[in-house]
């Protein structure tokens, strides 16, 4: 691993941040797959085959690299949940998660391109949302951060007021669970 670049395949600032937390240098080349080509008859394997994608994509184009795909999606019930298509959207996708239970699933996949390996995992946290007054998600959603995110939350902004209880990895549901990953990229040496 010591000579090898590694590839982060996300533009996502919280996975930059999360993977700096186990990784010192690395590079970020944003994957440019079309995520809703991509099917699956879980939300496991969505998640999954959706990370293998993301790093399949760059893989292609670096050598002597280790390159890392992500993609983090939340399910309520059998519902996928994607991020909001606009701030009504993220108004509705709250509401549904107020007072519930979701899970959050990370699909992790990690290519070692000179030796043309792959490994790829996933990993599910649930999250017990606090019945959420219609004002406190009127005036997050009017700060505009919701709409990048699967679920459209970012936890680390609404934890205080929004979550009752998580259950699993809290890295998870931020977007990158780093500690597992880790274990993924020795696997690989």
């Amino acid at each position: 691993m010591a000579n090898k670049r590694i590839i982060l395949a996300s533009a996502s600032p919280r996975r930059k941040e999360l993977l700096a937390k186990i990784i010192k240098k690395f590079k970020i080349v944003p994957s440019k797959i079309d995520e809703s080509k991509i099917k699956a008859k879980s939300p496991e394997v969505l998640a999954l085959k959706t990370a293998l994608a993301k790093a399949q994509e760059i893989a292609i184009k670096a050598n002597n690299a280790i390159v890392i795909g992500a993609d983090t999606i939340v399910v309520l019930g059998k519902r996928i949940i994607g991020k909001p298509k606009n701030k009504k959207d993220a108004v509705r996708i709250l509401k549904s998660l107020s007072g519930k239970t979701h899970k959050v699933i990370t699909g992790l996949a990690v290519i070692d391109t000179a030796k043309q390996r792959a490994n790829t995992t996933y990993v599910v946290t649930k999250v017990k949302m606090k019945k959420v007054k219609a004002k406190n998600i009127l005036d997050y959603v009017a700060s505009g951060r919701p709409l990048d995110k699967a679920g459209g939350y970012g936890i680390q902004e609404i934890e205080e007021v929004f979550i009752d209880r998580i259950d699993g990895d809290y890295d998870n549901v931020v977007g990158l669970p780093a500690l597992t990953l880790k274990k993924l990229i020795r696997k690989l040496s």
